[in-house]
């Protein structure tokens, strides 16, 4: 077996006199889609937090890629390979979804990060790369939207867009299919299940069904702890789990 892409262990958050994990551990495997699920409140936006960077765990260690990563920063953790979307979408909504997408794509380049003034034509790579990704994402007919007058699932869906641009080796993605209409669910499936041929992806969904469907692995979590871990067949199952998330019934 190949050497985990990410590994967590013995995590611990506390918000005062809170405990939001606790003792928390999880490796992803490259190449993989792995799901966290659990009813709200488990912990799973804090988790994600904290492996991230937007919030350092008050014990435990995180490695990426190699590299221990407990008390670095969120930009050099993207540096190193990671990328997230965020539960609440984070985008610029006075531009247009291509402008999003070429500001992700200019991040990359330490030259060009926030040129503003220079026209999108002298980079044919940036053009072509934003052209690509439009594509992926199934934005290409509202490039020059404005990011505000898009759908929820619109905005979702640039979202991963902008993630994806950082050609990361594992994403985060937070419920990415939150206020997704049928379509919009049944496209944004296939194209996280595609991306395990170029990455990891770390994934907070309640859609089980989706997630059932496209995970390799998952873990469920409950008041801060990991209360059950396998594939999606045995977590089906799991008595523990119907009772404490899929319900006795599922």
């Amino acid at each position: 077996m190949t050497d985990p892409i990410l590994i967590a262990d013995s995590i611990d958050v506390r918000f005062g006199d809170f405990q939001a994990l606790s003792g928390f551990s999880l490796s992803v495997q490259p190449g993989t889609i792995h799901a966290l699920i659990g009813p709200n409140g488990a912990g799973k936006t804090t988790l994600f937090n904290a492996l991230t960077g937007a919030r350092k765990p008050s014990g435990g260690r995180i490695v990426f890629d190699g590299h221990a990563v407990t008390r670095t920063s969120v930009h050099r953790r993207v540096h190193y390979g990671m990328s997230r979307s965020f539960q609440v979408t984070a985008l610029f909504a006075a531009l247009t979804v291509a402008e999003n997408l070429r500001l992700a794509v200019q991040a990359r380049y330490a030259s060009e990060g926030w040129i503003f003034w220079r026209s999108p034509h002298r980079r044919h790579d940036i053009r072509d790369e934003v052209d690509a990704l439009l594509a992926e994402t199934f934005l290409t007919d509202r490039a020059d939207t404005r990011t505000g007058d898009l759908s929820h699932g619109g905005q979702r869906s640039l979202e991963i867009g902008m993630a994806l641009a950082g050609r990361p080796k594992l994403i985060f993605l937070d419920e990415p299919l939150a206020g997704m209409g049928i379509d919009d669910v049944h496209r944004t499936k296939g194209l996280i299940d595609s991306l395990r041929s170029r990455m990891a992806v770390l994934l907070i969904e309640h859609n089980m069904s989706v997630v059932l469907d496209i995970s390799d692995r998952i873990t469920v979590m409950a008041a801060g702890r990991k209360i059950a871990e396998d594939i999606p067949a045995k977590i089906r199952t799991d008595p523990a789990v119907r009772t404490a998330y899929l319900g006795s019934t599922a």
